[in-house]
This record gives structure tokens, C-alpha cells and sequence, in this order.
């Protein structure tokens, strides 16, 4: 009998490994299958996958996964490293190997860092909480970035004796933001990974890569220690060299995940590609061209979820605000700003026609170039709700074939990473 001909069953863990029964002489035999024309992958790296990656990598993470832990593991690594000559120039600081200081005095500084440190990540907690998960690519840049100013000025504090004690409390508030910020956006960067809702194990993994990163570092900073003691140009040197190196893993990191849900920036991108070619970008397209700084440019802003008193003033306001819109929102401009007003019965589809909408009127208040033909006859209009009554029909025009286009290319439109507030609104129709 041939052994293909033997073959009862197969089986295969994951995308991995694969395994056939054969039956032969009356007895079941279990066989490891060849992959490509040798055996499967050996023990030894199969321990290493089931140790760091998560179960059922790679049909378990999104696409990106392999290419954003590369990269986060170099950023790690040498910010490992630029940690470790902070830590020694804050020790210097508070006085370990000079005899004339104090245990108190060093107890005071550590305390008085720690203190407003916490103060600190309670303030940014608060004021940015809810922009961490809609711009998590951005947070989680400014995070590292900041990280590194934080270093800085740590290693920098020695050389300022009677100021040391606030540059480490400055430096220790940097670090307690760094740790909000990096902590909430990588816990949202987690949830777009899991593709098997299997956040925990992802997380879990990626501390045991972290883990074995640090170690590594810990093991090259022991030979760096040495030659950094009592050396201040060569500490600054390496740490310009680390940050460097830092700055651009943390780039490449954020630059390679596509998110396939849509933030303010990413729907900008894309409706405005559309409205000017008559194409829907992909997410990896949309993603390549979304910028990961935080702006400071002044643009007209948009306010989602706003209270009905900061849309309506006047009492036929209201009824400017209904003009031609039969929408479960309301949209106005008021104070140089675009606001939105949501309705609680409002579906994700009329979230995101809202912000399509705002974006629209947003463009043609801020006279965006090159500015698409359909806005172009808008900006025609000088008054703000005449302006409003036609961007209504003008979005009830487009929105339905944008829709269909954006679930085309692969966008998910069942959920969205928009940044809404919490207000909702009823309001009397107009009557007819």
C-alpha cells in the first residue's frame, strides 16, 4: 500500500505545523508533514514563537503585527539604554558617592518627583483621556518623544546643582504623562492587533518581549556603565546616538499599522481624495498619508457632541439649523468653529455622515487647495447657514455611493474611533 494512499486524517496547529494519520500493518501511525520539501519548523523556534508571539500568530494578529513589534523592540532597546544613563545621572544628583549628602535630602528629592509626578498623570488623565484612543498613533509618538526630553533633562540636572531638585520634578511630571500616554494608546494600538479577541494574550506577549529587551539592555548597559562614570561629553554623545536611533524606531513603528477604523484624520484624508478623484483610498493608503505629529497649525476645528447652547443662540436659530436637514443632528458654526450637535438616536452610519459633513464645511471655511468642484459651490456662499443648508444637500447627494465605496475598500463602518462628546440631543421638528 502507498503511504498516500494510508492517509486517514490530517491535522495542523495553527498555520505551523501539520500532521498526518497513516494507517499501516493495522496500526495508526501519527507523522510530522513535510513543509515545502523539508520538516516543519524545529523545536527550538517553535518554543521561541509559542513563548513570545500569541497563539495562532499569524491569522491572530492583523498584518502589521510583525512589523510594529520589530520596530518596537529597537525603540525599547535603546531607550533601555538612554534609561540607563539617566538613572545613573540622577543618582550623581542626589549624591551616591559624595560624602557631604544625606539620605534625608536624597529621600526628599525622590519623594518630591514622585509626588508631582502623580499630580501630574491625574491632570493629563483627565485633560486628554478621551484623544487617546481616536489619535492613539500621534499619543503614542508624542509619548516617546517626550520620554526622551524627560531623559534629558535628567542627565542635564547634575550640572545644576541648586535647581536639581525641580528638574527631576519637572522631568518626573514628563515621565508620569509618558506613562498615561504610552500605556492608554498601546492598550488601543493591543485592540486593533486582536483579531480573535485576544487582547490579554497580546498584551501579555508583548511584556514578555519588552521583558526580554530589557535584559538585553540591562546586559550591555553593564559594559556601558563603566565607561560613562565621570565622563559627561561621552553621556551625552550616546545618549544623542540612543535618542536618534529612539526617535526613528518609534516612527517606523507608528508609520507601519493600519488601522482600519476611521479617526477625524483618516476620514478627512479619504473623503477628500474622494470628493476630488472619485476614489475611496484603502486603509493602507489612508495610513501611509495620516500624519503622526500632533498639529499646532490653525484650522477651522471641529467640535462633535456639543451641547445644543453652543449651536443655538437666537431663537430662530433652530429653525436655520433644520433648514433642508432631516438628519438625527444638528450642525452649525459658531465662534470660528464647526459644531455638531448628535441626536440620541443617531446610528454609527449618521456619525459618520456628521463629520463628512463638518469636514466639508470645515475645508471651505479654511479655503483648502486644491478645493473639490462640489465645495467649490459652496464656498460661493457667504452666510454661515445658508452655507449649512446647502452642505445638507450636498451631503445626501454623496454620502449613500461614499458609504458603499468605504465598506469596498475593506473600511469597518460598523464602529468608528471618532471623538465624540457625550452629549445628546432631542429637539422639536419644524413644522410643515
Amino acid at each position: 500500500m502507498e503511504e498516500s494512499e494510508g492517509v486517514i486524517a490530517t491535522e495542523r496547529y495553527g498555520s505551523q505545523e501539520s500532521w498526518k494519520y497513516l494507517l499501516k500493518e493495522g496500526k495508526v501511525m501519527r507523522r510530522k508533514d513535510a513543509v515545502n520539501g523539508g520538516l516543519a519548523a524545529n523545536s527550538v523556534s517553535g518554543v521561541f514563537k509559542s513563548v513570545f508571539l500569541p497563539q495562532g500568530y499569524p491569522e491572530s494578529v492583523s498584518e502589521d503585527y510583525l512589523q510594529y513589534q520589530l520596530w518596537d523592540t529597537v525603540q525599547a532597546f535603546s531607550s533601555s539604554l538612554s534609561g540607563t544613563l539617566a538613572t545613573q545621572a540622577s543618582l550623581r544628583g542626589v549624591g551616591v558617592g559624595n560624602q557631604e549628602a544625606t539620605v534625608a535630602a536624597a529621600t526628599i528629592t525622590w519623594l518630591l518627583r514622585d509626588g508631582t509626578g502623580m499630580l501630574g498623570r491625574i491632570l493629563f488623565a483627565w485633560l486628554k483621556g478621551s484623544k487617546l484612543d481616536s489619535e492613539a498613533k500621534k499619543w503614542r509618538l508624542f509619548a516617546d518623544i517626550l520620554n526622551d526630553v524627560a531623559m534629558f533633562i535628567e542627565i542635564a540636572a547634575p550640572h545644576f546643582p541648586p535647581f536639581f531638585t525641580i528638574i527631576v520634578c519637572i522631568a518626573g511630571i514628563f515621565k508620569s504623562i509618558v506613562g498615561v500616554a504610552g500605556g492608554a494608546t498601546r492598550a488601543a494600538l493591543t485592540v486593533h492587533q486582536a483579531r480573535r479577541n485576544n487582547m490579554a494574550d497580546i498584551s501579555a506577549k508583548d511584556g514578555s518581549q519588552e521583558t526580554l529587551v530589557n535584559l538585553a539592555g540591562l546586559l550591555v548597559s553593564l559594559a556601558l556603565i563603566p565607561l560613562v562614570t565621570d565622563n559627561p561629553l561621552l553621556t551625552f554623545i550616546l545618549f544623542y546616538l540612543f535618542t536618534v536611533l529612539h526617535l526613528f524606531a518609534n516612527y517606523k513603528a507608528v508609520r507601519s499599522v493600519v488601522m482600519e477604523t476611521l479617526n477625524e484624520a483618516r476620514l478627512s484624508i479619504v473623503l477628500h481624495q474622494y470628493l476630488l478623484h472619485g476614489q475611496v483610498l484603502s486603509p493602507a493608503e489612508a495610513n501611509q498619508r495620516e500624519p503622526v505629529f500632533l498639529s499646532f497649525r490653525r484650522t477651522v476645528p471641529i467640535k462633535l457632541g456639543v451641547r445644543l447652547g453652543d449651536l443655538i443662540h437666537e431663537p430662530g436659530d433652530l429653525q436655520l439649523a433644520l433648514k433642508n436637514n432631516s438628519k438625527p443632528y444638528l450642525i452649525g458654526i459658531k465662534n470660528g468653529a464647526v459644531c455638531v450637535c448628535l441626536g440620541s438616536d443617531a446610528s454609527v452610519d449618521d456619525e459618520i455622515k456628521a463629520v463628512c459633513q463638518a469636514l466639508c464645511v470645515s475645508a471651505v471655511l479654511h479655503n483648502e487647495s486644491p478645493l473639490p468642484a462640489v465645495l467649490q459651490q459652496l464656498s460661493n456662499t457667504k452666510d454661515p447657514w445658508a452655507l449649512i443648508s446647502q452642505s445638507h444637500k450636498m451631503i445626501d447627494e454623496i454620502f449613500q455611493t461614499f458609504l458603499k465605496e468605504l465598506d469596498r475598500a475593506k473600511w469597518q463602518t460598523d464602529r468608528t474611533l471618532l471623538d465624540w462628546n457625550e452629549w445628546r440631543v432631542e429637539w422639536t421638528k419644524k413644522r410643515s
